[in-house]
């Protein structure tokens, strides 16, 4: 894939001014190798996990010769850490995110976060992977924190496109169980799905020890919906579309949306999960910076287990 299209969701202005943010873990985390992050493991800092294969730039200390004597493959080891973090990023791909405002549209605000946070996420020395979920399946690559693991990240955003209906609460109930070991869980959607289905994946998330946080992507126009005069609304995920009056449907439309948001904000943070709306007009760095702002306030990597 061309480089300038992998280059396209990262801007070198923006990875400055938030390079001097660390991007920290609320509660302990189990990794592979040193890092910044509080262990939940107590007592030995470091112990051997799994093997995996070579990739062009591990720590070639780590390969394992006694396995390459064997197989004539390189194997690297990695261990159960104090002190690193494991991160996945799961984005909503189904049709609602190409919505466009006047900035772009939400996949594209999405995946510019996404790769922001990767990028931060290795520079720092932690495991990132990604998860696509959306109307064509799930496509996964798995956490990893070689820096050209990026590129990997970065073809599968450009490749990402916005299609069809998804269970984005059945995605994540999968998310929660693959992901052996306790993470960071970083969800960018809209969330147009059932809260009551969603709540319930955030609740298992808390139960297998996650953290969690979500990334909430609209429109202003989403919100306000102040049209001003009848028009076709076109159902982005079943193809369906109604011609209405705005007028007649907005008190209801609103009472609708504030609900959801309400519901969804109060309930994740019952649910320990960071909850941040993340409005296309005011761009991903106001939504990565806060996100990352809020966490150093708190004392990250300072949690209980």
């Amino acid at each position: 894939m061309e480089r300038s299209a992998r280059n396209a969701w990262l801007d070198a202005a923006v990875l400055a001014r938030l390079s001097r943010l660390p991007v920290g873990a609320r509660r302990p985390m189990a990794g592979a190798v040193a890092g910044l992050h509080r262990s939940a493991t107590r007592g030995s800092s470091v112990e051997f996990a799994e093997y995996r294969k070579y990739e062009p730039g591990d720590d070639v200390r780590r390969l394992d010769w006694r396995v390459y004597a064997r197989s004539d493959r390189f194997f690297v080891k990695e261990f159960d850490a104090d002190t690193n973090l494991r991160a996945v990023l799961i984005l909503d791909t189904s049709g609602s995110m190409a919505y466009e405002g006047a900035q772009g549209s939400k996949l594209d605000f999405a995946r510019r976060l996404a790769a922001t946070l990767a990028w931060l996420l290795i520079r720092q020395g932690d495991a990132v992977g990604l998860r696509l979920t959306g109307g064509d399946g799930e496509r996964e690559i798995p956490p990893r924190r070689a820096p050209i693991h990026l590129r990997a990240m970065l073809d599968a955003l450009t490749e990402a496109r916005p299609h069809g209906e998804t269970d984005l609460p059945a995605a994540l109930h999968r998310a929660a169980e693959r992901i052996g070991r306790r993470a960071l869980i970083v969800v960018v959607s809209d969330f147009f799905a059932d809260p009551d289905a969603l709540l319930s994946a955030f609740r298992h998330m808390r139960f297998r020890r996650h953290d969690l946080a979500l990334f909430h992507v609209l429109d202003e126009r989403e919100i306000r919906f102040d049209f001003d005069r009848p028009i076709r609304f076109v159902d982005l995920e079943g193809g369906q579309h109604v011609i209405g009056d705005p007028a007649l449907m907005a008190r209801e439309y609103r009472r609708e949306m504030d609900g959801h948001l309400s519901r969804l904000r109060r309930d994740s943070l019952e649910f320990g999960a960071d909850y941040r709306l993340a409005m296309l007009g005011d761009g991903y760095e106001k939504a990565l910076s806060g996100f990352l702002q809020q966490r150093q306030r708190r004392g990250t990597g300072r949690g209980s287990a």
